[in-house]
């Protein structure tokens, strides 16, 4: 067999393009395409993957160097998956080698030779069979270990998903009392179904029926909070498995993962697995290994695992799909939703992308019969919840708790219900000023305060990290008169705690579930059921199943209302009414108040009188007026350098080239961000839009070159987001 000429091969680099090398000495085959090589790459050797083989002079004619080793026997990459990141990379306008890069295990990604994996289960051995339910009676973690291996051989993931810990595994396994063994099949039970399904109902039903698997279908599963979105998830994946293919789940934070991965693994009797960044790397390269030789069945994951190298793919899922989780802001900013639907149009196969609150982008695509929409309206349990406005301008404040407030939270403890207080803010307070000479804690590398940690007497920046300890002194005038101002959700759980002593207050949010299951813990201390006040942020807000949950309280709603982001409004709507949706899932209707100083507002009051539905169909047609997404195209070019200037100059610059390239290109700036410094770097942002997108491509293909080759850019870090989601 001829070897060729050269290789194409994408190396991780900032340049927006592919490089040329020889083969490797004494290499005898070619190598195939989604191959890892190591190259020389200026001074240093990386890790590069081959796209593509050529013969004859390489284009440009130049003196090349040879690829130095091939570390994979076989392509890493499947064809497939390989195509449609080099589609990504060029849509996202980012260099092909870092976005491959990116989308690798960071084992993987660092050149280590990737093995078949192995999945390891854990049985009871033949000493371990004959232990009782009364064994370790002073050992709980053990006994729930042998009783969950009674019920049959668990992987290592099973047992740590229910809490099992390594080191209660290692205890018995030195105990002779359990053992593992290794399969390299899929494990599935005698039955693909470990539990009877529940009657679907007519919503559900309907839906169900007009499902094809055969083809390339995006349907719009847009269906109320409690109206059975994920039993239509089920039942899809179940049609999926009968026909011996694969499933991808994409959910939007890593905190949604346990959950739905027990409700998965309790309907299916095959393999499921999870993939997100809060694994450890050898289990993420084992999961994405394994996802590829087809031993995982279903595959549940964030936003990362839209590009998860699934051999058989039969379906995708995306739930909450208008998250803005799913929206990488950084590096390689691609949407993970996006992605998916053109992963399942080049596969040919379907794609379920479900909310109660769909985004824009969705419903216009809806509109356009680009989706077909399935509607769920038929709530389990209760009606859906009841809306109430509370005019913070009229009401009397406890620590941000109106007495209107305060008196539902009363009635609702009384009769043994739960009730939510939401707070989209983190902290005990938001500022620390001094009474006596105005001074106001700051972060010294970003244009924002510092926010009060009282827990851990801290002064943390949200948006770069910094911390410093918690001032009692003004460092300015030394005046001990300090106060703390505004309210995160640590001060709103404490002003709780003393108003209610005799009930539970339980605060879910990024601070308080630091811990390797905390968030678990704290979720079945909720659905455990019982009189409870849940503190928390967005975490709450969407996924969760709270049948004793009957009221909600939304602390403030004024800064969304505020948002200088011309998405701010449809953030609003999502935001409201999925924590409304926590409300009355069980048998007793929910209430939701919703405390702001602009009840009378127009958006606050078509969402509480009408509903999400019929909110996002005023948005639609504003945006329609204005030309903004989803009825035009939108980028933007982000600068960001240590001098202000510099990040101007060049955004400038690329304004006047882009001006004179493409007349039908609107552009706006270049403008400050909105928190200008952040990081000790100075913000800059220019706006690109257009009716159409392709003549918006078209300029962002030959703007990024030409920006790469200018001298303004070397003391600039400069990126450009497709379709962004944050105006930041």
């Amino acid at each position: 067999m001829s070897l060729p000429d050269y290789y194409e091969v994408a190396v991780p680099s900032p340049l927006r393009r592919l490089f040329h090398y020889r083969p490797p000495a004494e290499h005898r085959y070619p190598l195939l395409p989604g191959t890892r090589v190591r190259v020389p790459f200026g001074s240093r050797k990386l890790m590069g993957i081959v796209i593509s083989a050529g013969c004859g002079e390489p284009p440009g004619g130049r003196t090349l160097r040879a690829i130095e080793a091939s570390l994979d026997s076989q392509p890493l990459l499947p064809e497939d998956l390989l195509g449609l990141v080099l589609w990504a990379a060029d849509y996202y306008q980012h260099p092909p080698g870092e976005a491959l890069a990116a989308i690798l295990p960071t084992l993987l990604r660092r050149g280590t030779a990737a093995p078949l994996p192995e999945i390891w289960h854990w049985q009871l051995s033949s000493r371990g069979l004959g232990l009782g339910p009364e064994a370790f009676p002073r050992a709980p973690r053990r006994r729930q270990l042998v009783a969950l291996l009674r019920d049959g051989p668990k992987t290592s993931a099973a047992l740590r998903d229910a809490g099992i810990s390594a080191e209660v595994i290692r205890t018995l396994a030195a105990q002779t009392l359990i053992e593992r063994r290794t399969q390299r099949t899929p494990c599935y039970t005698a039955s693909l179904l470990t539990e009877t399904p529940p009657r679907p109902h007519a919503d559900q039903q309907a839906a169900l029926d007009a499902l094809e698997f055969d083809r390339f279908h995006a349907y719009l599963l847009h269906g109320d909070t409690g109206t059975g979105k994920t039993e239509i998830y089920l039942r899809a994946i179940e049609q999926v498995l009968r026909r011996g293919r694969q499933a991808l789940v994409l959910v939007p934070e890593i905190g949604l993962t346990p959950q739905t991965l027990a409700r998965f693994r309790a309907r299916f009797g095959c393999p499921v697995a999870a993939l997100h960044s809060g694994l450890g790397e050898a289990e993420r390269a084992r999961t994405w290994l394994g996802v590829r030789e087809g031993d995982i069945r279903i595959l549940i994951g964030t936003r990362s695992a839209a590009f998860a190298p699934l051999r058989d793919l039969g379906i995708i899922i995306v739930d909450e799909e208008h998250d803005l989780s799913y929206k990488q802001q950084d590096g390689f900013r691609y949407s993970a939703r996006d992605l998916a639907v053109m992963r399942a149009q080049r596969a040919a196969i379907p794609i379920l992308l479900g909310s109660a609150t769909p985004s824009l982008e969705s419903l216009y695509n809806a509109s356009r019969g680009r989706y077909r929409t399935l509607r769920l309206t038929q709530r389990a349990g209760a009606a859906a919840p009841r809306w109430e406005l509370v005019d913070l301008r009229r009401a009397g404040l406890r620590d941000g708790l109106s007495a209107a407030a305060l008196d539902a939270i009363t009635t609702t403890l009384a009769a043994g219900r739960q009730v939510l207080v939401f707070l989209n803010r983190r902290g005990y307070a938001t500022a620390l000023l001094c009474h006596d000479c105005a001074w106001i804690g700051s972060c010294p590398h970003c244009e924002t305060r510092l926010t009060v940690h009282l827990g851990t007497a801290r002064m943390i920046c949200h948006h770069c990290g910094y911390r410093r300890a918690l001032a009692t002194h003004c460092p300015d005038c030394r005046s001990d008169h300090l106060q703390l101002l505004g309210q995160g959700t640590e001060k709103a759980e404490s002003t709780l705690r003393e108003l209610f002593p005799n009930t539970p207050v339980v605060r879910v949010d990024r601070d308080s579930t630091r811990g390797r299951h905390s968030l678990e813990r704290k979720l079945t201390q909720i659905q455990a059921g019982g009189p409870c006040i849940l503190v928390g942020t967005q975490m709450l807000a969407k996924g969760h199943h709270f049948p004793d949950l009957e009221l909600a309280v939304i602390l403030s709603a004024d800064d969304a209302l505020m948002s200088p982001d011309f998405r701010g409004s449809e953030r609003l709507g999502q935001l409201l009414t999925q924590v409304a949706g926590r409300a009355g899932r069980g048998t007793h209707p929910g209430r939701v108040l919703v405390q702001s100083h602009y009840g009378d507002h127009p958006l606050l009051q078509t969402l509480a009188d009408n509903g999400y539905a019929v909110f996002a169909a005023q948005l639609l047609l504003q945006r329609a007026a204005t030309g903004m997404p989803p009825s035009g195209a939108l980028a933007l070019i982000r600068a960001e350098a240590p001098s202000a200037t510099h990040a101007e100059t060049l955004l400038a610059t690329a304004r006047r080239i882009g001006e004179a390239l493409a007349p039908a290109v609107r552009f706006m700036g270049p403008l400050p961000a909105p928190l200008e410094k952040r990081g000790g770097r100075y913000r800059f942002l220019l706006s690109l839009s257009c009716s159409q997108r392709g003549p918006l491509h078209q300029l962002l293909s030959t703007l990024a070159v030409r920006l790469e080759t200018l001298p303004e850019a070397r003391p600039v870090r400069w990126s450009i987001d497709i379709d962004p989601q944050e105006m930041l």
